[in-house]
């Protein structure tokens, strides 16, 4: 369960502002997209949506797993969107689905990739859950809580109950520190969602990213570099900036990776 333990920690959780599955496919491509080692040299939207062409990958229980696949070397990544009125998704059971893990799936992790959505749906079976459970959760610590109950389960029947605990236990912690520095990422309908990444120096920022217009548009704001150091979201002109990741380097440079989001 490491993918998604590290995407929990790192702030791809986030909550789904549209219940349409496409948008909410979209918008976690572009969170995946934005994790430093893959980029946006793929096109991850376009590989999820060819494999859910070609089956649903709705599990039941308001769960679904979209997945893109990839002959690139790499880690096994994940991102996780919630959505509280449920998404028309044609899963088996036909409910709708509330937790959307889209994954990101090298060939050399496949078997990993498949480890851990068994070990989810095993746990998923073991808890018990009822879909009136997973449908009725409040807001989106409630949701982190009970994907980290899950991810205990899973872990307890691949390794000594302690180890699991323990584990859950570091989770849980990891992620109670970040959720000052990390807020939950609130976007609204009709909303443009773009990835960049920004290097800071000490003689300004440049912003990496397919979008000319968004990278002239942060490049050429003066308080960027320090907004997007105090802040891990925040407007800035007609962009929502959310940071992801925060990486230092030598002579104070930083690297962010983060998203912008264009209101409609």
């Amino acid at each position: 369960m490491k993918s998604l333990l590290e995407a929990l920690e790192e702030g791809r959780l986030v909550e789904l502002p549209e219940a349409d599955k496409l948008r909410s496919i979209e918008l976690l491509s572009h969170l995946v997209e934005a994790i430093p080692d893959i980029g946006t040299t793929r096109d991850i939207l376009k590989g999820v949506m060819e494999r859910e062409a070609q089956a649903n990958t709705g599990m039941g229980r308001g769960v679904a797993c979209p997945h893109c696949r990839t002959p690139d070397e790499g880690e096994l990544r994940c991102a996780v969107g919630w959505s509280p009125k449920g998404i028309s998704y044609g899963a088996p059971d036909g409910k709708p689905v509330h937790f959307v893990i889209l994954y990101f799936v090298p060939d050399s992790e496949r078997n990993a990739y498949l480890k851990e959505i068994s070990g989810l749906a095993k746990a998923i079976s073991a808890s018990e859950e009822s879909f009136e459970t997973i449908s009725e959760l409040p807001d989106i610590h409630a949701v982190r809580d009970k994907l980290l109950d899950w991810v205990g389960l899973a872990l307890a029947g691949a390794i000594p109950d302690t180890k699991a605990r323990m584990i859950k236990l570091e989770a849980k912690e990891a992620i109670a520190a970040s959720r000052e520095t990390m807020p939950p990422m609130m976007v609204a309908q009709g909303a443009r969602f773009l990835p960049f990444r920004l290097v800071v120096h000490q003689g300004g920022c440049i912003v990496l990213c397919n979008d000319p217009r968004l990278a002239e548009s942060l490049e050429g704001n003066p308080d960027l570099p320090s907004r997007i150091s105090l802040s891990r979201e925040f407007d800035l002109g007609e962009w929502r900036v959310a940071v992801l990741s925060e990486t230092i380097f030598a002579r104070d440079r930083k690297e962010f990776t983060a998203i912008a989001i264009q209101m409609g």
